[in-house]
């Protein structure tokens, strides 16, 4: 059980790093970022989160600190799926390279709140009702079916709003933002149950998607030139979705009182570093350039 003042620290600790996050992005609003500075502020909040994660045990316990890492890990390759539909969106809006720092982050507070929102009510369902299992675990086979024609969809939905949006008058700022919010509204409904799937600490939930979410933005201008790298990784995502499906119905036929196999945490960890290698590797090897290096800018 997580104390009253640990969730103070833990929050002010979060809140600390998002508005040093806030003010960076203001400072360099006009600058452009190069990939290795990218690349250095990845590092940076994936390490944060490392480290977090393993000295989760000092005020909860092992099998927090595992589930942690399984969410977190889970939150964070779904959201690179993400980032490839943030940066076709703000390449179709065009938005001006001295902005693209302050909507993104702006954008990314934007999907913490409505995440908080949705883990609370998320982790109230699966607690109270054993069922939920059952429909969030179908609702992640069905997603997993449908992710390899994702893009093509999504793009059609956003260019919808696009075009409505600016029907409305507003201006490219404030349409990107609205985009970007309503797209990772859209990729959370999926995300949610994924992680509930892993565990129902709302402690570890909200951590894990927070520490996930920060490096977004540095995320973004990383991958800008790798879209077309990782060509395997929708399949990778996919099952990974699928396996966490057939985890929460075996749990909850598990729980009723059906002889099944309940799939444990250290399994789906594995299950989910294993998969996230395979389709990195891969997906480097399939799109190696002729020369066998790959160059970052300067």
């Amino acid at each position: 059980m997580i104390s009253s003042t640990e969730w103070l620290l833990t929050i002010g600790g979060l809140a600390a790093v998002i508005i040093f996050d806030l003010a960076l992005a203001i400072a360099h609003r006009k600058k452009e970022t190069s990939t290795k500075e990218a690349l250095a502020w990845t590092l940076f909040y994936v390490t944060a989160a490392i480290t977090f994660g393993l000295l989760m045990p000092r005020w909860t316990s092992d099998q927090l600190r595992t589930e942690f890492f399984a969410g977190w890990l889970t939150e964070y390759a779904l959201s690179v799926d993400n980032i490839f539909v943030f940066i076709i969106l703000i390449s179709t809006l065009k938005v001006k390279k001295e902005s693209q720092q302050l909507v993104l982050l702006l954008g990314i507070l934007i999907a913490i709140l409505l995440r908080i929102i949705l883990i609370f009510a998320g982790v109230a369902l699966v607690t109270r009702f054993t069922s939920t299992f059952y429909v969030f675990g179908a609702f992640l086979i069905f997603t997993a079916w449908k992710l390899i024609n994702e893009d093509e969809e999504v793009r059609e939905d956003e260019g919808k709003l696009i075009a409505f949006l600016r029907r409305r008058g507003l201006s490219t700022f404030a349409i990107a933002l609205i985009a970007l919010g309503v797209t990772d509204l859209v990729f959370a409904l999926d995300s949610i149950p994924a992680i509930l799937g892993l565990t129902t600490s709302t402690y570890v939930v909200i951590t894990a998607n927070i520490f996930a979410l920060m490096g977004l933005r540095q995320l973004y201008f990383l991958l800008q030139g790798a879209m077309d790298r990782l060509v395997h990784l929708a399949r990778g995502l996919s099952f990974i979705l699928a396996f966490i499906g057939v985890k929460m119905i075996l749990h909850a036929l598990h729980e009723n009182g059906v002889n099944v196999p309940d799939i444990s945490l250290q399994i789906s960890l594995t299950v989910i570093i294993a998969t996230l290698a395979i389709t990195t590797l891969t997906s480097l090897y399939a799109t190696k350039p002729k020369n066998g290096t790959y160059k970052l800018e300067p």
